[in-house]
């Protein structure tokens, strides 16, 4: 597909977080700081569970997943806008644009079908404790990643086509640190209502709707956890605790951007700092401080690493 045939605008210029050059430096420190972090965090967690054979049940395959989506998803975005905080020409060509808004839309939505894999994961061992096993088998658990990155494609394709076959003639400042849909609309020289309604059909309804099955099957395990015993109960709130944190940050911002045609992007930009910067930070951060057998795992393997130098 050639994207641009319908396009005289050949590169478009990003506004960024700030025209301010002192909040530029303080954020170039700021995000190059959160960015390693990210992915030093994520590739310890990949590791971990990769070397680790004592993490081997269906949560640690789906998390290994997880923290690789996080450093791919976190890639696509901040490594540019580290960079443009440097630059005072902020430009990037209408084809990486698309490749942006593509990666974006195609880690962002599977990492939200994986953070649903996970809540059915928590829910069949809470709830389901007898037919665990039979289940989950790594058979059923590769199947839910292999859908999970499918349908995360097919999203992703279907924003980019639409974005890519608008014509864009006039103005090319998008005002936001990355390309994404509701900017790119604002500088169409067409009407794109009928394009933001399938937008927020798309993104939106993903987003809202995988949120109302995690909620939904959270309240149910909170409920089961009646019945268990005490101790049962406190490992099953602890697992899920770290969960539920991780599903607050990520869809909290992530449904208030696109379940809504835009018009305030200011407040966009903020809260995409959340769901592309601040939560694939802190899911190591959460996922470890809360979980026992990660943190022992850790210090088997420090340990090991240790002992043989």
């Amino acid at each position: 597909i050639n994207m641009e045939n319908r396009s005289s605008v050949k590169e478009f210029v990003l506004v960024g977080l700030s025209d301010n050059q002192g909040v530029q430096k303080i954020c170039f420190v700021t995000f190059l700081l959160f960015y390693m972090i990210i992915v030093a965090g994520n590739l310890l967690i990949v590791t971990t569970i990769i070397i680790s054979q004592c993490l081997n049940s269906p949560m640690y395959f789906f998390l290994s997943y997880l923290s690789f989506v996080d450093i791919c998803y976190s890639s696509v975005t901040v490594p540019k806008m580290i960079a443009d905080f440097l630059v005072e020409n902020k430009t990037i060509s209408f084809v990486g644009c698309m490749a942006q808004l593509f990666g974006v839309h195609f880690f962002g939505c599977t990492e939200i079908f994986i953070l649903t894999v996970m809540a059915y994961d928590r829910y069949t061992a809470i709830c389901r404790p007898l037919h665990y096993t039979t289940l989950m088998t790594r058979r059923t658990c590769s199947r839910m990643v292999v859908g999970s990155w499918v349908g995360g494609f097919v999203h992703s394709m279907v924003q980019t086509l639409l974005t890519s076959r608008l014509p864009f003639c006039g103005p090319n400042k998008v005002d936001h640190y990355f390309c994404d849909v509701h900017p790119l609309l604002q500088l169409a020289c067409t009407n794109t209502y009928a394009v933001g309604i399938v937008v927020v059909a798309n993104s939106g309804m993903i987003a809202l709707g995988c949120f109302f099955i995690l909620v939904v099957s959270y309240v149910v395990i909170l409920v089961s956890l009646k019945s268990q015993t005490s101790e049962g109960r406190h490992k099953a709130l602890s697992t899920c605790g770290s969960h539920i944190t991780v599903v607050v940050l990520f869809f909290g911002p992530c449904t208030f951007t696109y379940i809504r045609p835009s018009s305030d992007l200011s407040k966009d930009k903020s809260m995409a700092v959340f769901y592309t910067v601040v939560t694939p930070m802190l899911n190591p951060l959460i996922y470890t401080l809360r979980n026992e057998e990660v943190k022992s795992a850790m210090r088997k393997l420090w340990r090991r690493k240790v002992g043989s130098e």
